[in-house]
């Protein structure tokens, strides 16, 4: 089920990739400073209606399907890690399991020492 949701969905990316790039584009930030202004605008009305239709609709088969794929791959999701394998337990409950440490005490500093003159 997986493989067909995820093959449907890059077949809608591609179509939507498709359908934005074939949009004509009206200048800069869409304020309709393309070539053609105002007149321009107005008389490619229909290309435009059915290209901004095709990428609503797709936009929404998009959405629709990333959370199809989102709620699919949840249900095969296990819990792992991401350290490497070092052999020390993920699995305790407290910080306070930790292992005691080892019976042997560190060796005490030595005193300062003040240089004697000779």
């Amino acid at each position: 089920m997986y493989q067909v949701v995820l093959a449907g969905h890059l077949i809608i990316v591609l179509a939507l990739i498709g359908v934005i790039l074939l949009q004509r584009s009206e200048g800069g930030l869409g304020l309709g400073g393309g070539t053609g202004g105002i007149s321009g605008l107005l008389s490619s009305r229909g290309q435009a209606s059915a290209l901004t239709k095709a990428t609503a609709i797709l936009g929404a088969l998009f959405f629709a399907s990333s959370l199809a794929l989102a709620i699919i791959s949840k249900g095969d999701a296990t819990p792992t890690s991401v350290l490497p394998n070092t052999g020390i337990s993920t699995t305790s409950s407290s910080p306070l399991d930790v292992a005691p440490p080892s019976a042997e005490q560190p060796a005490q500093p030595a005193g300062p020492q003040v240089p004697q003159a000779q």
